[in-house]
């Protein structure tokens, strides 16, 4: 029994498919079931039952996963603790909003590619709903996302903070409140329920005692920008995007009594994922994350 093959077993069993699993090792689908196949006849045991259309966990590799996380975690202990940091390769694809895209992201890539320079990094830019999902179905190393996950599966970690105004155009009823103006029916132009600003709009409205807005959904900032500065609805920006059009006279922040609480973003993975590539990656998202970099 080898490292390698409880590190095999353990991401087989927490992906959804054995070809996942795979491309996160770097490995043929064919060498990772050999990897099994080798873990299961030093053990005496088959750990996965492969009748059906997936393979399922048998009540002997049900035992087993607690136990090779525990192996996993003590070996990157040890690893921390008698070594420099290793140096990583092969590929790692993770989530990030278009928020964390256009701010702390390029500066991210840029150390990461400096202490690993063999480490391939794959970025996948969606709402945090989406990188939720695609980091519990084994498809992303890790994601950065507003907000915690509910997920059990998903440990996050807080970094950062993201700071959001109200904003409207300049002569956009100037004289009533954004609360007045979404209780009077006009649009909150805004990102998809999906994505994690809908819960801290959400404690806003429920703050403003604003029970019923119209709501029109729009995934990108910059659109939504534009909408606000021809008048469509109102609207929250992040700060990082928004200062550049107060600058230029397109928008002005809206000054309420009740103010946007500023937004967690949080490092997420897959709970016991013990690799030192996470571990790695979040010291440098926690070095490299700043939300409030200006947007040009």
């Amino acid at each position: 029994m080898t490292l390698k093959q409880l590190e095999a077993f353990y991401l087989c069993a927490t992906s959804a498919s054995f070809a996942i699993a795979a491309e996160r090792l770097h490995l043929a689908l064919s060498s990772l079931s050999k990897r099994i196949g080798e873990l299961e006849a030093s053990l005496g045991v088959v750990l996965f039952d492969r009748s059906g259309q997936k393979a399922v966990l048998t009540e002997a590799g049900e035992r087993l996963l607690p136990r090779a996380v525990e192996l996993l975690e003590l070996s990157t202990t040890l690893r921390r603790e008698v070594s420099a940091e290793a140096v990583l390769t092969g590929r790692c694809v993770f989530g990030v909003g278009e928020l964390g895209a256009v701010t702390w992201l390029p500066a991210f890539i840029a150390r990461v590619k400096a202490a690993h320079p063999k480490l391939q990094l794959a970025p996948f830019i969606s709402v945090g709903n989406v990188l939720e999902e695609r980091i519990g179905r084994g498809e992303l190393d890790f994601a950065v996302v507003a907000g915690r996950s509910s997920r059990s599966s998903i440990v996050s970690q807080k970094i950062t903070e993201g700071r959001f105004v109200w904003a409207r155009a300049p002569g956009f009823e100037p004289g009533r409140s954004i609360a007045g103006l979404l209780s009077a029916g006009v649009p909150l132009v805004a990102l998809p329920p999906s994505a994690g600003t809908t819960r801290l709009i959400d404690d806003w409205l429920t703050a403003a005692q604003v029970t019923q807005v119209q709501r029109l959904d729009c995934n990108n900032w910059w659109s939504i920008a534009g909408m606000l500065v021809l008048s469509v609805g109102v609207g929250i920006l992040p700060c990082a995007i928004a200062e550049s059009y107060f600058r230029r006279g397109l928008l002005r922040p809206a000054k309420e009594a009740i103010a946007l609480t500023p937004m967690a973003y949080s490092f997420q993975s897959r709970r016991g994922d013990t690799r030192p590539l996470i571990a790695s990656m979040l010291a440098h998202a926690r070095t490299s994350a700043d939300l409030d970099t200006p947007v040009l």
